[in-house]
């Protein structure tokens, strides 16, 4: 058996800044009370969440939907930049501009029916910096994502054409 790792993470609501006898700290209705909370996870920064505004959150504050898809990009990324560097691929730069798609059904139920990834990289000139190996390892980095491996919908992950960076000098 692998090793085992736990995580930790408190969900606090109403934040540190409404009392909890304030009137957005009570659901008396569907309207009258706050989606904002805290999600901490002891030694980082607080993270101040919402709900979605469609579902009456604060848009400057992160939702989970917003986080979940995060979570996958990150968690590709990652896993790309490790096997780059294992395959002697100097990565300079890496941006997703990742999408995902929820469907809410009539009964207020919902789910995600698929998100995308669109990794661009930046990378110095190499015997293996070709499309192909890049493509290679954009399928592996997906096969040993955690997050990918542990949901039930589909991930698409559609790579740029690969950048060279500028030679220094």
């Amino acid at each position: 058996m692998g090793a085992h790792h736990s995580y930790a993470v408190t969900v606090r609501w109403p934040t540190e800044t409404v009392e909890a006898s304030s009137p957005v700290a009570a659901t008396t209705s569907y309207t009258a009370y706050t989606r904002d909370h805290d999600v901490v996870v002891p030694g980082r920064p607080v993270l101040p969440g919402s709900a979605d505004p469609a579902f009456r959150g604060d848009p400057q504050r992160f939702g989970p939907e917003d986080l979940f898809v995060a979570s996958l990009s990150q968690c590709h990324m990652l896993w790309f930049l490790h096997l780059a560097a294992e395959s002697g691929l100097v990565v300079r730069e890496y941006r997703d501009e990742a999408t995902g798609s929820m469907r809410v059904e009539a009964r207020g139920e919902g789910q995600f029916t698929d998100v995308t990834l669109h990794p661009r990289i930046v990378v110095d000139a190499s015997e293996v910096a070709t499309d192909e190996h890049v493509e290679e390892l954009h399928r592996r980095a997906h096969s040993l994502c955690f997050l990918a491996r542990s949901v039930n919908f589909r991930i698409l992950v559609e790579p740029a054409p690969i950048h060279l960076a500028d030679p220094v000098g």
